[in-house]
């Protein structure tokens, strides 16, 4: 859509949340609904990506604001719609199927994979079951109770965040692991992606899968900034 503001700012309101500017006048999301946001450094950091456009405003680069806006009128209006997405991957997490063959794939998940599902065990006090193969593995019984309980622990812009990161690695334990700060985007996006990177290694680079893998590394990268605005209100 064309710009028709000259000005982005952002502005602190007297309970500590902000909104953003445009023209003087707040901006609103897709649905309308009030662009307040948690804290003065994501409004100054949304407010930065408007800024930034030019004759055009191309929302695919505005990533931040994509996220923010999901948070207010999609999470934050059924937030129990996001966390079932969520606990729903718990079931056929990408770290639980494991390659028979070749050996060096099976030996690179092995070492990758099996400490974030440690980390998992530790953090969440549930075991995720591995398998090989395509036949699906049944998880604990106690694992749904275990990621809802985190899952509704989580205020609507955080619960948007780990949604993301979540379906962008095709792994809860990932997207946990990215939330908490255990892992940084970069390691998220290698573990997401191992299996296609090893067969990138071995056979060659596809360039259609080379410009796919950046743009979902870029995602992770906004996510983790995203978490980290969010956590300077703390």
């Amino acid at each position: 859509m064309k710009r028709i503001y000259k000005t982005a700012a952002a502005q602190m309101l007297p309970d500590g949340t902000a909104v953003v500017l445009l023209d003087g006048r707040r901006l609103k999301t897709p649905a309308k609904s009030d662009f307040v946001l948690p804290n003065q450094d994501l409004a100054e950091a949304v407010a930065a990506e408007w800024a930034a456009q030019g004759d055009e405003v191309r929302p695919l680069e505005m990533p931040l604001t994509r996220l923010c806006a999901t948070a207010i009128d999609r999470v934050r209006a059924t937030p129990e719609h996001a966390a079932e997405e969520v606990v729903r991957y718990g079931d056929t997490d990408l770290l639980s199927y494991r390659a028979e063959e070749p050996a060096e794939l099976a030996a690179r998940q092995e070492k990758e994979w099996q400490p974030m599902l440690d980390w998992f065990r530790e953090r969440y006090d549930v075991q995720l079951n591995v398998t090989s193969g395509i036949m699906a593995v049944a998880q604990p019984a106690e694992l749904r109770a275990r990621l809802e309980r985190a899952c509704s622990a989580l205020d609507p812009f955080r619960l948007t965040a780990l949604h993301a990161a979540t379906a962008a690695t095709g792994s809860i334990v990932l997207g946990l692991a990215l939330l908490e700060g255990s892992i940084d985007a970069a390691t998220a996006h290698r573990l997401g992606l191992l299996d296609e990177l090893f067969q990138a290694e071995r056979w060659g680079e596809d360039e259609e899968a080379s410009i796919r893998r950046t743009s979902l590394l870029e995602d992770l990268q906004s996510i983790q900034r995203f978490l980290v605005l969010l956590d300077s209100s703390r």
